[in-house]
């Protein structure tokens, strides 16, 4: 199995993206997601790399757009009500295509955004929420089948993310009618360790079997992106949807340590590999 390393992790620390590729690699990584912190400064220094650590996949929206202060991955929604937003959005997803493509990537990950409300959606508000979605999942669709010429032509597939809370979209519910050849769903195993702990995800009930990729990391149920044992999630029962998808990513959060990343990336070859 080849695992990557989100530059998430820390590429708030330094400018230089061979420094960091050089931190993935002495690790035991072999590829790069570019997560959407990645700044221009960084990209000449990735690019340097790309013999040594190769990019795998881009997580939207990489580089950070220049009308924003900081990274951000739900700076503008395809599933938005307002088309000024979808209009931004299908902008920046095109470069961000584009991007990938440059930097020998074949995957884009995308948060499509949260549904949107008069008022706040209650965690129990399920009726409310399974409702706002069906609207939004028609705009979506929309918007993602105006997006498949420039991935095909780009070889590059779009990543759905699933979202941490009850109002990001789509929900497992909604994921089928969005996905097809071009654009498949995106497992982030902490936040959906959150859903199934917060009852919006019922644990017995199957992961899509399209996955084209995990972002890997641990949680206990209010939390994410701790590393891999250091929180709740059963990872040996993940192995065989890790075996169907063609991104492994870790995606710590940058308060891990290095030595913490290392175990965990340790952890997960042993339950995953281990048998081989």
């Amino acid at each position: 199995m080849k695992f990557s390393l989100s530059t998430n992790w820390c590429n708030r620390d330094t400018d230089s993206g061979e420094e960091i590729a050089e931190k993935a690699l002495s690790l035991g990584f072999s590829e790069l997601e570019l997560g959407f912190h990645t700044t221009d400064f960084q990209v000449p220094g990735f690019k340097r790399m790309l013999d040594k650590m190769p990019v795998g996949s881009v997580h939207a929206f990489a580089p950070v757009p220049i009308s924003a202060p900081q990274g951000y991955p739900e700076l503008y929604s395809l599933a938005s009500f307002d088309e000024e937003d979808r209009r931004m959005a299908h902008f920046q997803i095109v470069k961000n295509i584009r991007f990938a493509a440059e930097m020998g990537a074949d995957s884009l990950v995308l948060h499509l955004g949260r549904v949107m409300c008069r008022g706040w959606i209650s965690r129990f508000d399920m009726k409310r929420r399974v409702k706002r979605g069906r609207k939004m999942c028609e705009i979506a669709r929309r918007e993602l089948d105006s997006l498949v010429p420039e991935l095909e032509k780009n070889g590059v597939r779009l990543g759905l993310e699933n979202l941490p809370y009850l109002e990001g979209f789509p929900s497992e519910w909604e994921i089928a009618e969005l996905c097809g050849e071009w654009v498949r769903p995106w497992l982030d195993t902490g936040h959906d360790f959150v859903r199934v702990s917060s009852g919006w995800r019922d644990a017995n009930s199957p992961l899509p079997d399209n996955i084209l990729g995990l972002h890997i990391n641990d949680s206990n149920g209010g939390d994410d992106h701790l590393a891999p044992g250091s929180g709740k999630i059963d990872f040996a029962a993940l192995k065989t949807v890790a075996e169907k998808a063609s991104h492994l990513v870790f995606e710590p959060h940058p308060s891990v340590s290095a030595d913490e990343l290392k175990g965990g990336l340790e952890k997960i070859r042993s339950l995953w590999e281990g048998s081989r």
